[in-house]
């Protein structure tokens, strides 16, 4: 499992956003055959494919809302796809666009924005998962929910502490790599494409000054640290007064923290609709496993929450060459279009661009 996710990573964003859209198919089809028996379909033959239809129109609003946003390059020139992307709002609402799938749209806006924000909170999420049972069975001795009897306080703090020291190593691991960082601006890219973008200020490492008591403590440590660790290791007392880190790794900071103290309500709650429905598991799409909501109920909240917080404290917006065309197309004439167009021209060969 882990060799193909590996797999579909390199593949490019594409693949990735296909993976979102199968998971979310996977798990809603899960979700919907718990509330439906047999007797009941049998009586409303067209039950299934009515939530069917509600995915879909609902995917066709908040993907078209996506693609419109980052390809307006692409939909406002085409003479097809520009009359879908004027009215894509009005042609939504009639498909009515409904159903409990809006966590695959701010999902796939993160992939968009650049497949770290993917990789980074699915990777705190299964380190939290994995430390806190680890945790949980070495020192587990204090129930901590009722709706999940297994779960433990000991499991609950250590999954928190192992997680916020992943993030904050990890998060400038993944900043390294330009495939990461760099947002979508093709479909066909992939692992082995040359990707180079403007970075993000965020994933640059900045110097901060540690103030005195900090610098004071690592002497310490690493004094102490030195009488026990050979010397080609260590030989000796640092004193350490600034260290370079990227501004990312405090925002990972903030992203394990929710990954480790809210996004397990999320399997909390899915631990009650099991217990409210008498079964165990929701599926079992992934043998020895269960259901695939099983593995995803603490993704969701947290892909939505990511999504949030990006576009609040990280996300670069401003004026972009597609936003711009967007704004002409939508609301000049034609007339004032080719003004435009004459005048940008203009413009350009003033400043020595010797136009096609």
């Amino acid at each position: 499992m882990i060799g193909g996710f590996a797999a579909i990573l390199m593949a490019g964003h594409v693949w990735v956003i296909a993976l979102v859209g199968a998971i979310q198919a996977i798990v809603y089809r899960e979700v919907i055959n718990i509330g439906i028996l047999p007797s009941r379909e049998r009586k409303l033959p067209w039950l299934r494919s009515l939530h069917w239809y509600f995915l879909v129109s609902t995917n066709y609003f908040l993907y078209g809302e996506s693609i419109i946003h980052y390809f307006k390059p692409l939909v406002f020139v085409d003479a097809f796809l520009m009359p879908l992307a004027t009215h894509h709002r009005i042609i939504s609402f009639l498909l009515y666009c409904g159903g409990l799938v809006l966590f695959s749209h701010f999902i796939v806006n993160n992939i968009f924005e650049g497949l770290i924000w993917f990789v980074l909170p699915v990777s705190l999420v299964i380190c939290n998962d994995i430390m806190a049972y680890v945790c949980g069975f070495f020192w587990g001795r204090t129930p901590l929910i009722q709706l999940s009897p297994k779960k433990t306080w000991e499991g609950f703090i250590g999954g928190f502490i192992f997680t916020f020291i992943f993030a904050f190593f990890i998060s400038s691991v993944f900043a390294s790599y330009n495939y990461l960082i760099c947002p979508m601006d093709s479909i066909t890219t992939n692992m082995g494409t040359a990707v180079n973008c403007p970075v993000n200020p965020v994933f640059v490492t900045v110097p901060y000054d540690l103030p005195a008591q900090a610098t004071g403590l690592l002497r310490w440590i690493t004094l102490f640290l030195s009488t026990v660790l050979p010397s080609s290791v260590i030989s000796g007392p640092l004193i350490i007064r600034t260290v370079s880190l990227m501004p990312l790794q405090f925002h990972a900071l903030v992203l394990a923290a929710f990954a480790s103290l809210i996004a397990p309500f999320g399997g909390f709650f899915a631990s009650g609709v099991k217990r409210a429905f008498k079964i165990k598991d929701f599926g079992d799409s992934i043998p020895g496993h269960g259901g695939l909501t099983d593995r995803m109920d603490c993704q969701f909240i947290m892909g939505v929450f990511s999504f949030i917080y990006i576009q609040s404290f990280i996300g670069t917006g401003g004026i972009t060459a597609g936003a711009v065309l967007q704004t002409a197309v939508t609301y000049l004439t034609l007339d004032e279009q080719l003004e435009l167009y004459r005048q940008l021209g203009e413009a350009l060969t003033g400043q020595g661009v010797q136009l096609l």
